[in-house]
């Protein structure tokens, strides 16, 4: 979906070097807004308002993808939301 837009990709992390707690909290000083998919649903947020574990899943991992631009920052996968973000 990306690629296919042309968007530069500048940083990905694996399962094998998952984010740390740390490095979400830094992430999340440097933006304003936060968007965060659960399910079909997207909750948009001011950063300030986003705790650490406002960015985990069920599973207590962080959601993915994480996807930034600017500052803003899209949190797990909603396609409507990633297509705004890179277009």
């Amino acid at each position: 979906m990306l690629r296919g837009r042309s968007a530069a990709i500048i940083a990905e992390r694996t399962t094998r070097h998952p984010l740390t707690p740390a490095e979400a909290k830094a992430l999340l000083r440097e933006v304003d807004e936060v968007w965060i998919a659960r399910g079909s649903r997207i909750e948009k947020l001011t950063a300030k308002k986003v705790k650490v574990n406002d960015l985990r899943g069920p599973t207590g991992n962080f959601r993915a993808p994480m996807l930034r631009r600017g500052r803003k920052l899209v949190v797990g996968f909603h396609a409507a939301s990633v297509a705004e973000l890179v277009d």
